[in-house]
């Protein structure tokens, strides 16, 4: 398939959902479709979980997944303001490129991502989240898993998917 027709197919896939995703604002349905994911064992897991938790308009969970201290340069309440309006958010996760440092081992996560907004509109971004752990083994408490620490992410034309970046950098 071209990469036009792939972007047409995207285009009328994305059109089809609106539709569908506005029928689910204020159902109860939606909850049971977006069973509860809290996995922080590996980078892949841990981006799913943070967009799931985003997803279930779980914002103290969502923000757990930066750490201790949450967002870096970011209150909580501008956190959860930054979501205002979003419905729902499409995922699509590239190719992980990790690497250890110094006593701890860092991820890179490409994404692209889909915002669907309550008006029915969409927005897409596209860039890297950035993951880090400190050896476990050598942690005093509070011990710290899995986190996100920095995330860049662009504003793309849809269809966002042929937007995963192939690297990151930080």
């Amino acid at each position: 398939m071209t990469k036009s027709a792939l972007i047409k197919k995207a285009k009328l896939v994305a059109q089809a959902m609106v539709p569908a995703l506005g029928a689910l604002v204020g159902d109860t349905a939606m909850a049971d479709e977006l069973s509860y994911i809290d996995q922080r064992n590996d980078p892949v897991s841990l981006v799913r979980s943070y967009y799931n938790a985003l997803n279930r308009h779980e914002y103290a969970r969502a923000w757990s997944y930066w750490g201790a201290d949450g967002k870096p340069g970011q209150s909580y309440d501008s956190f959860v303001n930054g979501f205002e309006g979003t419905l729902f958010v499409d995922l699509y996760i590239g190719n992980v490129q990790s690497e250890g440092a110094a006593g701890s081992a860092f991820h890179a996560v490409p994404v692209a991502i889909n915002a669907w907004q309550q008006d029915g509109t969409a927005t897409a971004f596209a860039g890297c989240f950035f993951l880090r752990i400190a050896e476990p083994t050598i942690q005093e408490p509070p011990f710290e898993g899995l986190h996100l620490y920095e995330a860049n992410l662009d504003h793309v034309d849809e269809p966002y998917f042929v937007h995963v970046p192939e690297t990151c950098a930080p």
